[in-house]
């Protein structure tokens, strides 16, 4: 791969190729499911979290028939539609509106933020770890945006005016969620409901990852996104509002995530499928691309302390169900490792 391609950006690469994709985007064979039409829609499973974490209502037949809709989606998707989560369809708008913004900015301002060589936060695209490897069809900045004092500011665009302003009160709404959803899934489990909280430790850390994802002349021979599962707790994603895109793979086959406007789309990650000794299980999913409209997204991971072991929660280990998986440290580094591979990281860590 030359270093050209290497460093330019997507976005730049689409406003040059109109018929002709450059290669190392190309699944040769195509893939999966490729025909857009083809691909069946996902259930509609839309959580009502007011439900869920009013505490003083947790035994109304309200509340229990919204934990049963929630364990259903887990055990069946492992991702779910999330409403009533506290923010308006305005200042959802904002958050979208700002995302925009940052990628229609010149290149120019936008490589002020470009990522440094040996880190995860910035703007850019795939990191190259493989000459086989194909890229994907997409423009990112990634900040580690939780907590503040980890905030990598060189990172943070000046420009919209409005961005930080904006993300950092979206990051703050999302953290209030955080331990109250990780409460509600334990439940699902008939575990206590700090079981997860406490394998978090003491610090939560949350990343912010801006996907754009520009037109593509060629959306039958290239993604996106690669098929992945995330290497997080949880992770929750604000869609495109109009544009259709995301994936999710169940019994082996794709199905397409309806957008749901005010909706967050939150899904189980690897390292909560390992704290749940492999009860929940973190989806396969992908995004596609298409030839008419270029496409946002803003997926904010959920992680734990870095610094603490993280493993099945020793109520979740039986005669019937051993543990299935290794404690472990700093996942993401054998996540960064195993996901440009286009391999499950979560298998190197099994028993």
């Amino acid at each position: 791969m030359t270093e050209e391609l290497q460093q330019k950006q997507v976005q730049e690469i689409a406003k040059s190729c109109t018929n002709e994709v450059p290669e190392k985007f190309i699944h040769k064979n195509g893939y999966p499911q490729a025909k857009f039409e083809l691909v069946p829609m996902m259930d509609d499973t839309v959580i009502d979290l007011s439900l869920l974490f009013d505490d003083s209502n947790s035994s109304s037949s309200e509340a229990l028939l919204e934990f049963g809709k929630l364990q259903s989606a887990l055990s069946q998707w492992g991702c779910f539609q999330a409403m009533n989560h506290g923010m308006s369809s305005t200042f959802l708008d904002e958050v979208r509106e700002a995302t925009k913004q940052f990628f229609n900015l010149p290149l120019e301002e936008k490589q002020k933020y470009s990522r440094g060589i040996k880190d995860y936060d910035g703007y850019g695209n795939d990191t190259v770890v493989s000459e086989n490897q194909i890229l994907d069809w997409t423009d990112r900045l990634f900040l580690t945006v939780y907590p503040e004092d980890q905030q990598k500011l060189q990172y943070w665009p000046e420009k919209p005016l409005a961005f930080r302003k904006v993300i950092n009160e979206y990051i703050m709404k999302l953290r209030t969620m955080f331990e109250p959803l990780l409460k509600a899934m334990a439940r699902c489990l008939s575990l206590d409901e700090n079981s997860f909280v406490n394998e978090h430790g003491e610090s939560v850390i949350m990343a912010a990852r801006f996907n754009f994802y520009p037109q593509c002349p060629d959306p039958k021979s290239v993604l996106g996104i690669k098929p992945h599962a995330d290497g997080t707790a949880v992770t929750m994603l604000l869609q495109d509002k109009q544009v259709e895109g995301l994936q999710v793979q169940k019994d082996d086959q794709w199905f397409r995530v309806p957008i749901v406007p005010d909706a967050l789309f939150i899904n189980v990650g690897d390292l909560l499928e390992i704290m749940s000794n492999g009860i929940l299980k973190s989806p396969v999913h992908r995004v596609v691309t298409n030839s008419d409209y270029e496409r946002i997204s803003l997926a904010v991971f959920c992680f734990p302390d870095p610094n603490k072991e993280v493993g099945p929660v020793a109520d979740l280990i039986t005669d019937e169900q051993p543990q299935m998986y290794q404690r472990v440290r700093h996942y993401e580094n054998i996540f960064f490792k195993y996901y440009q591979l286009g391999q499950r990281p979560l298998h190197a860590v099994r028993i």
